[in-house]
């Protein structure tokens, strides 16, 4: 019933606003203004968008294809914002703060050491945006470009982008299919589809700061995490995958059984003093290769929310917000502080275009590059 009355909302809205298609008001949450986002960038319109099926509510904007707001309940009912974000579009595109807040990422996610890759004999260069080295795919990377809006509906929507030759130094035109969907059963599904035109690299990935609690709602220390990955890839002091492959057996990294985060994250480990915390790329143990799976859970028990977290990739990147600061405010005017948020990242391991043993993130012509990622919502 809730999802019958909350599309017959939408509707009502799409009838009154034309092409907008705007669902506000519909789900019973105080949404961030769609006029915040409604302005020209690079010459194409910017916009809000709201989503909403079975008890989640979702913002998104077409710059950059962020998440801006995601609503769910707790196990009292209680919604609660659970994604970082901001309040207008002018802090996205001024990039005030953190750079990477709910969006898409890529055509590289992860980090691409010394900005440098050879493909097919020639060597590449890309932009040195992060202590010397590629990071997200770059100055531009498919966060900070307009995506054009394919189609819209109650509970989804469809967007596009032609990432062109030579972005930050990635060759062949890239062009990019992405569908954020909310599901009955209150999952979040992205779905990616890229082809090229030449070769080229193609890696993507999400990029939501998660706080079970709410945005601004106090330390992640007390998440507990599951992770289904026996091993790592170990990184270097500027975060740089070093090559080799490692188990997580008998390591801090060892998050097969449900852990709390804070519960080894100031242990004396190289790999946890480099990032402040954790910040690194675990390598799935997957039952079927190309299906989708769960391989991780969050949970928080102060609110009874949980996070499933289910992918058709072979890596997942935990990163534990260790370089938030509190110097800048979220959306709803409290500091995002150190510690308080978690990303949980599918993907393929980063810097692979440098390192053989790693399952490739070459794409060709005539290829197709697709991933599917869920995060399902619950509480207990």
């Amino acid at each position: 019933m809730k999802k019958i009355l909350c599309a017959l909302a939408a509707v009502a809205v799409l009838a009154s606003c034309g092409e907008k298609k705007h669902c506000d008001g519909c789900c019973g949450v105080e949404l961030i203004k769609a006029e915040n986002f409604q302005q020209e960038v690079d010459g194409k319109q910017v916009d809000l968008y709201t989503l909403c099926n079975g008890d989640l509510t979702m913002q998104v904007t077409n710059f950059g294809g962020r998440v801006v707001s995601l609503w769910a309940p707790d196990r009292d009912g209680k919604k609660a914002d659970i994604v970082l974000g901001y309040e207008t579009l002018d802090r996205y595109v001024n990039n005030t703060g953190e750079r990477f807040l709910g969006a898409p990422v890529g055509r590289v996610a992860n980090r691409i050491g010394y900005g440098k890759f050879t493909l097919e004999g020639k060597e590449y260069n890309t932009p040195l945006n992060n202590n010397g080295h590629t990071l997200h795919g770059g100055l531009k990377g498919i966060d900070m470009l307009v995506w054009d809006v394919v189609e819209v509906k109650p509970e989804s929507i469809t967007l596009h982008l032609v990432v062109p030759d030579g972005l930050d130094g990635f060759p062949g035109n890239l062009d990019i299919t992405m569908k954020y969907a909310l599901t009955a059963e209150n999952e979040f599904v992205v779905t990616y589809s890229a082809k090229t035109d030449a070769p080229t690299v193609c890696n993507l990935s999400h990029h939501s700061f998660f706080n079970l609690k709410g945005e601004a709602g106090g330390t992640i220390l007390d998440h507990v995490l599951t992770l289904k990955a026996d091993r790592i890839t170990p990184t270097d002091a500027a975060l740089i995958p070093t090559g080799e492959i490692l188990p997580v057996e008998g390591t801090p990294f060892d998050f097969r059984q449900p852990t709390a985060i804070g519960d080894r994250i100031e242990a004396q480990n190289e790999q946890l003093i480099n990032g402040k915390g954790y910040d690194m790329n675990w390598v799935l143990e997957r039952e079927d290769n190309g299906q989708v799976e769960t391989v991780a859970t969050l949970y928080d028990p102060t609110s009874g929310r949980c996070m499933d977290v289910a992918t058709d990739q072979v890596a997942i990147q935990f990163y534990s917000g260790n370089f938030f600061d509190g110097t800048y405010n979220g959306k709803y005017g409290k500091p995002l502080a150190f510690r308080e948020s978690v990303a949980l990242e599918t993907q393929k391991y980063p810097d692979a275009p440098n390192h053989d043993n790693f399952p490739s993130v070459v794409l060709n012509p005539g290829e197709e590059y697709t991933q599917t990622c869920i995060y399902k919502f619950y509480t207990k």
